[in-house]
C-alpha cells in the first residue's frame, strides 16, 4: 500500500485507512481493535493509566501474520496534540536511535516512536531476523501514514543547556509519572494536572550532577500553592534563598517565577543547585 507524508492523518480512524494490509509476507488479521481513554484497561490493564496520565484519545491495534512466523503487533495511540505524544514517547528511551518517524528507538522485539499526534508502538512475540526487517518497514509505512513531523513542546527551549542529558529529558502533567521517574510525596503536593506542563531532566556539570524540575501551571494563584505545599513537605529547613541540604548531602532549590516552579532534585553541591535555579528563571523571562 503507497502512502506519503502529504497523507495527513488527524485521527486514529484516517490513520486506520492508510495502513498497510500487508508488509513482507505478514498480512493483516482481521478485526482490528479500537479502544478509548476508559476502555484501554480492557487492552493494557496494566499500562493503561499511563496513556490516559497524556490525555490519550483512542487505541488502534492491529496484529500481521505469517505463516511459520512470530505476531507483529502494531499499537498506534492517538494523543491528541504532537505535545502529549512526545510525552508518553519520552516515559520510556532505551534503546538505538533509528531513522524512523521521530526519535525512534528500536530494543529487541520492540520499535516504538512518535509521529504527528500519534504514538506508535511495534512488537514482536518472538525475536527473527526477517521479523525485525518487517518491523521496520512497517513502522516507516505507518509514520509516513501519520503524516508530517508534530511539534515539540515549547517549553522545552526553557531548559538550561549547558551540561544537559538530552536523553533524560521527561515531559508529563501527572504525579504519577512524576514518581515513576523521580519519587517525591505520596500526595500530589505539586498540584499535577492535565493543564500543568511539567520537564524534568538529568545535569551533569564539571563531574556534578543534578536533576531539574519545571512546572508551569495555567494560573499563578495554582504556582503559589504547589510552591507552599512543596516547601512544606519536601524542603521545610530551606533558607531564605529556597536551598536545603537533604539528608543524602546533596542540594534541593526551589524558586517561583510566576508560572513557572523551578526545582533541583539532589544537586551534588550548594552551587550546582544555585546555579540551575538561577539559570532556569533566567529562561523563564517572558512567561
Amino acid at each position: 500500500m503507497a502512502t506519503t507524508a502529504m497523507a495527513q492523518s488527524t485521527s486514529a480512524t484516517e490513520l486506520q485507512a492508510r495502513l498497510p494490509t500487508e508488509i513482507s509476507g505478514w498480512r493483516a488479521a482481521n478485526g482490528d481493535r479500537t479502544f478509548d481513554a476508559q476502555t484501554i484497561f480492557e487492552y493494557i490493564d496494566g499500562a493503561g493509566e499511563l496513556y490516559r496520565a497524556y490525555n490519550m484519545q483512542s487505541c488502534l491495534s492491529r496484529r500481521y501474520v505469517k505463516k511459520g512466523e512470530t505476531v507483529i503487533t502494531l499499537d498506534v495511540f492517538d494523543m491528541g496534540t504532537s505535545e502529549d505524544a512526545f510525552g508518553v514517547f519520552t516515559h520510556d528511551t532505551d534503546g538505538e536511535r533509528i531513522d524512523i518517524g521521530q526519535d525512534a528507538r528500536y530494543r529487541p522485539g520492540w520499535l516504538s516512536f512518535w509521529q504527528n499526534r500519534f504514538y506508535v508502538s511495534i512488537y514482536l512475540e518472538e525475536e527473527s531476523a526477517a521479523a525485525e526487517i518487517a518491523v521496520k518497514a512497517l513502522g516507516k509505512l505507518v509514520a509516513s501514514a501519520a503524516g508530517e513531523s508534530g511539534s515539540r513542546p515549547q517549553h522545552l527551549n526553557r531548559l538550561p543547556q549547558a551540561g544537559l542529558d538530552a536523553g533524560s529529558i521527561r515531559y508529563l502533567h501527572h504525579p504519577t509519572v512524576l514518581n515513576y521517574h523521580y519519587y517525591l510525596f505520596d500526595e500530589n503536593i505539586l498540584l499535577l494536572a492535565s493543564q500543568t506542563d511539567a520537564i524534568i531532566a538529568s545535569y551533569q556539570r564539571g563531574g556534578e550532577q543534578a536533576r531539574l524540575l519545571l512546572i508551569w501551571y495555567p494560573k499563578t494563584q495554582t504556582a503559589r500553592k504547589a510552591l507552599a505545599g512543596f516547601t512544606e513537605h519536601y524542603l521545610p529547613d530551606a533558607d531564605s534563598g529556597g536551598l536545603a541540604r537533604l539528608e543524602n548531602g546533596t542540594w534541593s532549590a526551589v524558586a517561583l517565577y510566576e508560572r513557572l516552579l523551578t526545582i533541583v532534585l539532589e544537586a551534588d553541591s550548594r552551587r550546582l543547585a544555585q546555579n540551575l535555579i538561577t539559570e532556569a528563571g533566567q529562561h523563564a523571562s517572558g512567561e
